[in-house]
This record gives C-alpha cells, structure tokens and sequence, in this order.
C-alpha cells in the first residue's frame, strides 16, 4: 500500500510541474484524494485534443478520384471547345448579347483572347452587329409570332417535304404551342414519336376539313372497327378466299435458263473438239477439186 502511495505522490508532483499556458484551457487544481488527480490528468489529455473532449478525426482520403482523366476545368483550355461552349450559349438565347456577357456567363476569355475571338466572329452563325456592338445567334429560321410559322411551313411543305419541330423550337422557343394550335384548327399534319407521343414533323394541310370538301376526321367509331380487323394467317386466308369462291394469285414464276450443252469449260479434257465453219473462197477452182476436203473440211 505504501508503494501504491509513493507512485501516486509522484505523478502529482510531475503533474504539478507541467506547464499549461500555452494549453487552450487550463486543467482543474488538484484534488487531495486519488479521484481528483485521476480527474486531473483525464481532462488534461482531453484538451490535447481539439477542447471538445473528444480525439480530431482524421480525414479520409478521396477514392473516388480518377487519375486518367483530365480535372474538370468548366470550359477547358482548349481554344476549339471554348469555343463551341460560346456559340452554344448564343444559340440557347433569343436576345443578342454583349461580348463580356458571354465570357461571364461561358467563363471563357472571349474578351481577353485575340485568336478565340477571331474565330467567335469568323463563325457561320455567329451575327455582329456593329451598330448596337451586340452578338446574337444565326437561326435558321427568324419568325416570332403564329402566322409566320404557318407561312414557313407552308414554304416548305411546297418544296415537297416537312419541318423538324426540334428545329423550330431552336428558332422560336413557342414553336410546339403554336403547332397545336394549328393542329387542331385543322391547318397542319403532324408525326409524332411512337413512344410518348412528342412532336416529331409538321407538315401544311393543304386539304383544309369541310363538310363538301372532305379532309374531316374519320369517326372515333369507324376508327375502333377498322383497327379491330384482324388479317388472318396464310392457311386460313386461303380457306376463305376458297369459301368465297376466289383464288389467291399466283406469283409469277421464273423460267430457269437451260444451260448450253455445247459449251465447255476451258481446260476440261474429253469431249468433242468445236468444229470451225470454214468459208470458201476459191469458187473458179469447184469443178477440178473437192473444195470442202481442201480448205480442211471432214
């Protein structure tokens, strides 16, 4: 037991000896009993930590980290793909804008970069206007506004084809709500998307839907009946066809070539050698020799 107190009494003096200024906060005094030192000195160890009583947590290293591929920079170095980020974001607007805009908004150097603002000019769809000293995008098609739609869809449809509708959203972003419209006043056609029914190609209506006319929708009713038929499989087909009275047509039928007997491939030995006609020529000599033996004849 003496032994016990003697260790005991000399971890208190050591304790007493330390130095805490420099500690963010300062250990309890010390006790009398064992309790209070052992207190002591757990506190003292706890604000080795980070004050919170608790030891700092080291940070985990990131896995997630692939090492082949380049860190993403926004819109990069590379003169050509800033670039393409730069006229995407014109065409994405319907408004022209300032040139410091556009590198803002891009984060490129558009303002700063001689080379890559040459090629920002230079662009086929890229339209400087040095009156307003503003940029805006070349569409390919400029209506704003219903009728001019339907104008442009009729210019094209006469041409002999359709309109893209992506294409027209990319000119006039109400594009799709004008075409609906017109839809259902009966002056365009329109495809859609077999998978969930989007606006694919519009066409002009050219046969417009009247009573005298023509051109009016079909019956929901004849609609249903009409899809409800069923084409029956090639052997029943032909049972009913039978039933009938009538008979499928027949397909026409080739005639095979008959291959020649008398030609023969070169070098296939056997078989007769071709015999040449041989014409004759000196008629003055017919009545003194057997032409047909001289000139080689059998």
């Amino acid at each position: 037991m003496s032994k016990l107190l003697k260790e005991q009494a000399a971890f208190k003096s050591t304790l007493a000896r330390q130095d805490f200024t420099s500690w963010h906060s300062q250990p309890k005094p010390l006790g009398s009993s064992s309790t209070a030192g052992s207190s002591s000195a757990g506190d003292g160890l706890a604000v080795a930590g980070d004050g919170s009583g608790t030891p700092p947590k080291k940070k985990k290293p990131k896995t997630n980290i692939v090492y082949s591929q380049p860190a993403d920079t926004g819109t990069g170095t590379n003169i050509n793909t800033q670039l393409v980020y730069a006229v995407n974001h014109l065409k994405s607007t319907q408004n022209p804008m300032r040139l410091q805009d556009i590198a803002i908004v891009t984060n490129t150097p558009l303002d700063t970069d001689p080379v890559l603002l040459e090629k920002f000019k230079a662009h086929d769809r890229v339209l400087y206007d040095p009156k307003t000293d503003l940029y805006s995008y070349k569409h390919e098609y400029t209506f704003r506004n219903k009728a001019a739609l339907l104008t442009e869809i009729q210019r094209q449809t006469r041409k002999g084809g359709g309109i893209s509708v992506r294409t027209l959203k990319e000119s006039w972003k109400e594009a799709p709500q004008a075409i609906e419209e017109l839809e259902k006043e009966g002056e365009v056609l329109v495809t859609r998307t077999v998978k969930d029914g989007q606006l694919r190609m519009v066409f002009w209506n050219e046969i417009k839907p009247t009573e005298e006319g023509g051109g009016m929708p079909v019956e929901k009713e004849f609609h249903d009946l009409w899809h409800s038929l069923k084409v029956p499989n090639d052997v029943d087909l032909l049972k009913q066809l039978e039933s009938e009275g009538l008979q499928a047509t027949a397909a026409e039928s080739t005639v095979p070539k008959v291959p020649n007997g008398n030609a023969k491939k070169k070098g296939k030995k056997g078989g007769a050698p071709k015999q040449r006609q041989v014409r004759i020529t000196n008629t003055h000599l017919k009545n003194e020799f057997d032409l047909g033996n001289v000139n080689g004849g059998k």
